[in-house]
């Protein structure tokens, strides 16, 4: 649902705007409680069935939005609990990252086919003949199925004619690759935390806006405000993210407007990336190893250890673009705070591994920093063309696009060993991830470099985004092209990334 305004993109920005708005206004976060009535103003529900349960709903989006947890329904909380302890420039979130606000859920149909009316009540009833559990019966000149009986085998659908027989599905459940998404007592949805990866396709598939990740507008903006040295590190997807009249240029003015010291594009870290990937690969397979897994999408990886644990040591141990981009930031500004600018919810769970958390400290996605443009008013039009973001080449640029990995890994590789032939394979989406884990693991990929992503069509896809994958993917396409160089081998930093690892 990704590029199609609705409700839910507009409380979604109108939350993070007003989080970012309190903490501009000096972070007095005991206004809080005011938020839910500036979110959903007025006496009349816009889409729920009273404006009290539409306010209570936002009032846990902005608690998720400043990294606390949804409060218990069974007893009496503030909306402001435990913000004394949040509402600062060094408070990281406490997973889950990923939550679902149960009295939002519409506890959709699971696995359902029903009959609409569409229905002809034919002569031929294939429907009823093709069940085998005769579960479909005609009521009222109309096929009628006996869900107590149904095997939900999808035979009658098939068979309709007419298409008259749906299959429903809940959209959170069949969008995670993990099978992470279960059933309460109550029909609602529940997360397996010990499954879930924090891809996000859940929050960004469910009509109904009831799934929320947790964020660090609030404590990036106190770090600004402190007077900490602030650089934004800013995936290539971040490209057309803010309509197309905003240039690489016009982004780094906004960012500074915003109160950041610099902005650096992380393809320059995807170049680094590139450079150590390749050289792994080349060094393992096969003689160490069978086949090499790449390591830049955080939910792939989690995905392995979680699903095929004795194929950890196939992944890359190279260093994702988002941490390479980071440390050198470190290194060049000592004391600096870095925050990642991206399209992944994933992202924020990598940020705060033990290995990780002193090189990024901060992680807004697309949608985020959106609310704080929001917030300060920024009239994208009225902003100079800065300098800079013009040192990733079209190679780590491409990192944002299904394939896009692979591709320069194997580019470089044969750049470097003209006659080599490597053999790649990918996929995108988590079931099918799951799919080249379970062939590889079988000794079906000796010699390849594997791909996965997490999100279907790549980073552009992820939950964090505002446009539409397609839009997404052909201004990613535009700026690789534009990129001042190709190869890797041309950046400025191509000998950087040993140095960080």
């Amino acid at each position: 649902m990704r590029g199609i305004p609705s409700l839910i993109t507009d409380i979604r920005k109108k939350v993070f705007t007003e989080v970012a708005r309190m903490a501009y206004a000096g972070g007095d976060y005991t206004n809080a409680e005011d938020l839910p009535f500036v979110i959903v103003p007025g006496d009349q529900p816009l889409h729920r069935e009273s404006v009290f349960l539409e306010r209570a709903i936002a009032g846990e989006r902005v608690r998720l939005a400043m990294g606390l947890s949804i409060r218990p329904i069974q007893t009496r909380t503030l909306m402001t609990e435990g913000m004394d302890a949040a509402a600062v420039a060094e408070q990281y979130y406490e997973p889950p990252l990923i939550n679902i606000i149960p009295y939002a859920c519409h506890a959709c149909p699971t696995n359902q086919y029903k009959v609409t009316e569409s229905c002809q009540n034919c002569l031929a009833a294939s429907c009823q003949q093709v069940c085998p559990k005769g579960a479909i019966s005609f009521i009222n000149g109309r096929s009628h199925i006996d869900q107590s009986k149904c095997i939900k085998c999808g035979k009658c659908a098939k068979a309709c004619p007419y298409h008259a027989i749906l299959h429903l599905e809940r959209p959170c459940q069949v969008s995670c690759g993990m099978d992470a998404i279960g059933v309460d007592e109550h029909g609602k949805a529940v997360i397996n935390q010990d499954k879930c990866v924090a891809c996000g396709q859940c929050l960004v598939n469910c009509p109904f806006g009831a799934i929320v990740d947790k964020g660090q507008i609030f404590q990036v903006i106190q770090s600004i405000l402190k007077g900490d040295k602030v650089i934004a590190i800013v995936a290539p997807a971040f490209i057309g993210q803010f309509s197309g009249k905003v240039s690489p240029g016009k982004l780094v003015s906004a960012m500074k407007a915003l109160g950041f010291d610099s902005v650096v594009e992380v393809a320059i870290g995807a170049d680094m990336c590139t450079i150590e990937e390749a050289k792994d690969f080349l060094e393992k397979v096969p003689n160490q190893q069978d086949y090499m897994a790449t390591s830049c999408c955080p939910a792939w990886h989690s995905m392995i250890y979680k699903l095929f644990p004795t194929e950890t040591k196939k992944i890359s141990m190279t260093l994702t673009p988002m941490v390479f981009t980071a440390r050198l930031m470190k290194k060049q500004h000592p004391g600096c705070k870095v925050v990642f600018v991206g399209p992944c919810a994933a992202k924020k769970l990598e940020a705060i591994r033990a290995d990780i958390r002193s090189d990024v400290d901060f992680v807004l996605t697309f949608e985020e920093l959106m609310g704080m443009f929001e917030a300060k008013e920024i009239d994208f039009d009225a902003l100079p063309d800065a300098e800079g973001l013009n040192e990733g080449t079209s190679a780590g640029r491409g990192f944002a696009v299904s394939g896009g990995v692979a591709k320069a890994v194997m580019d470089l590789a044969m750049e470097q060993n003209p006659g080599l032939e490597i053999n790649t394979a990918r996929a995108e989406g988590l079931r099918d991830c799951r799919k080249l884990m379970m062939a590889a693991k079988a000794g079906k990929y000796k010699g390849y470099l594997l791909e996965g992503m997490a999100c279907p069509g790549g980073c552009v896809a992820g939950a964090g985004t505002i446009l539409s994958v397609e839009q997404a993917t052909k201004c990613v396409e535009k700026y690789t092209k534009e990129a001042a160089t190709a190869s890797p081998l041309n950046s400025p930093y191509r000998d950087v990334g040993e140095g960080l690892d």
